[in-house]
């Protein structure tokens, strides 16, 4: 639809300088980038290493549990070695490694 003849036609102002692009921030990976000192970062970086082990194996105990508890025998709803390996991506023989783990974990919590 063309302007009406009475209004004054608006023309966009001319730019003076260039917008700025909104760039993504660089991932940072708990400071390290940031660290200058060899020594610092290989202390830094060891204690991250090592927290992160502890945490993965906290997982796989957690993981064992929960496999332990989804094939109890006392379940009405029990899942056999194989539901539970296709389920979480593992081999049935792991998967039945993992289930004797768990049992051996909730028996020395006394679950």
């Amino acid at each position: 639809m063309p302007p009406e003849p009475s209004k004054p036609r608006v023309r966009p102002a001319r730019l003076l300088f260039e917008p700025p692009v909104f760039e993504r921030e660089e991932e940072r990976f708990f400071d390290l980038d940031d660290l200058t000192d060899p020594l610092v970062m290989l202390e830094r970086s060891t204690q991250l290493a090592e927290a992160f082990r502890a945490a993965a194996d906290k997982a796989v105990d957690y993981q064992a549990i929960a496999v332990a508890r989804l094939a109890d025998r006392r379940r009405f709803d029990r899942l056999e070695p194989a539901q539970i390996a296709a389920m979480a991506g593992w081999s049935e023989a792991y998967t039945v490694k993992m289930i004797e783990y768990g049992d051996r974990l909730i028996a020395k919590r006394g679950d």
